[in-house]
């Protein structure tokens, strides 16, 4: 058992526009000779230098933890700033712990996977985790780990309990998720809500807007599974976020799929791409009183 973590830098496609291909590579080189020192340091194993990141293994989850906290606390109290940018180099991880099978120096296995999809998940200044890590840590560590409940990684068929590590409280509430680029602009959020062949489209704001069987809701749904609010749906860090504050739940359905589901429960999920929301049960109970979404 050993715990993966991916380590990238945020927007590493922009910064090669920015400064130039020969620039930007000679960069990418003396940061990721960073990356594995910091990691050396924790006991880590540097597997691979991707280029715009590091691919690490660790003895154990406590180990990369610390080591992931240390490097982003490095990045935040010394900002680095290349010559021709004004804005300072970010970090997203992923970490996960699990079997892993080493042939001829390199690592493989479904940890290793899903490491690199959390570190494609996490924003700037993230690092996320699983159910597998948390599992691991001493309590003292686990403090440190908020849960944003079941999601769908890339290429698995099966949801993944994801924790973010909240390394340092103003950089959570800033990060970008989904990996977007430090140097794109903020993008205007909008999300399409579709209920009973109604459509209607929201401006998606940090104070964000309810979704429940009030009256007085952005989106009233009424059917008695439904809260009064029933949930909030919000902006944070360049993404859109529904959060359950309901008494039955609230199912998220991604793409077309149809089964499998995102149970939150007095939890949170990014919504990405678009999907159906169903308040109160699950999608194949009677009647159950469905939301069709679409980020816009």
């Amino acid at each position: 058992m050993l715990t993966v973590v991916f380590a990238d830098i945020v927007g590493s496609t922009g910064l090669f526009e920015r400064l130039g291909d020969a620039h930007a590579s000679q960069l990418m080189s003396q940061l990721t000779g960073v990356l594995g020192k910091v990691f050396e340091q924790h006991h880590g194993r540097v597997v691979k230098l991707l280029g715009d990141g590091v691919f690490a293994v660790f003895p154990d989850a406590g180990s990369a933890i610390t080591a992931c906290i240390t490097l982003q606390s490095r990045f935040l109290n010394e900002p680095f700033i290349p010559a021709g940018s004004d804005r300072p180099i970010r970090m997203q991880i992923g970490a996960e712990s699990g079997e892993v099978i080493e042939i001829d120096g390199d690592c493989f296995g479904d940890a290793v996977n899903s490491a690199a999809r959390l570190a494609d998940l996490a924003g700037a200044d993230q690092i996320l985790t699983t159910q597998n890590v948390w599992n691991e840590l001493v309590a003292a560590h686990r403090t440190q780990l908020r849960s944003l409940g079941p999601m769908h990684l890339r290429g698995k068929t099966q949801a993944t309990h994801v924790y973010r590590v909240e390394w340092s409280n103003d950089r959570d509430a800033e990060a970008t998720a989904m990996g977007s680029s430090m140097y794109a602009p903020a993008k205007h959020l909008s999300l399409a809500l579709t209920h009973k062949g109604r459509t209607q489209v929201f401006d998606v704001t940090p104070a964000g807007f309810t979704i429940g069987r009030s009256t007085e809701a952005a989106l009233p749904v009424l059917d008695p599974r439904v809260s009064r609010v029933h949930a909030t749906v919000c902006s944070r860090g360049g993404q859109i976020v529904l959060c359950d504050t309901s008494s039955f739940g609230t199912w998220v359905y991604f793409g077309d799929q149809s089964g499998a589901a995102v149970a939150l429960r007095r939890t949170e999920c990014y919504l990405v791409g678009h999907g159906q929301l169903s308040l109160g049960c699950k999608s194949d109970a009677d009647k159950a009183p469905l939301v069709e979404f679409e980020v816009r």
